[in-house]
C-alpha cells in the first residue's frame, strides 16, 4: 500500500466524511453527492482518489456503481497511525 497516497486521500475532510458514510452501507455516487453541497463531478473526483488509495472499492449493479469501504485497508492505515504513538498510550 502506498502510504503517502493513502494519507493524502484521508487528509481531505470531504473524503473522510465519505469514508464515514461508507462505514454504514454502500452508496452510489449520486447518493453521496446528495449528502454534500457538491456537484456529482466533484464527488466522483474524491471517489477516484479514495479508490486509487485502495480505501474503497466499486461494484456495478444494473445501471449504478456502488461504492464500499475497503475495511481491511482502512484498518491497516489505522494500525499504522496508532503505531506512531509508541508504547505510552496515556
Amino acid at each position: 500500500m502506498a502510504m503517502n497516497q493513502t494519507l493524502k486521500a484521508i487528509a481531505d475532510p470531504i473524503r473522510r466524511r465519505i469514508l464515514e458514510l461508507l462505514r454504514t452501507r454502500s452508496y452510489s455516487a449520486g447518493e453521496l453527492a446528495a449528502q454534500f453541497d457538491l456537484q456529482q463531478a466533484t464527488i466522483s473526483y474524491h471517489l477516484k482518489l479514495l479508490k486509487q488509495a485502495g480505501l474503497i472499492s466499486e461494484r456495478r449493479d444494473k445501471n449504478f456503481i456502488y461504492y464500499d469501504l475497503n475495511a481491511s485497508v482502512f484498518e491497516e492505515v489505522l494500525s499504522w497511525i496508532y503505531s506512531l504513538g509508541g508504547d505510552n498510550h496515556e
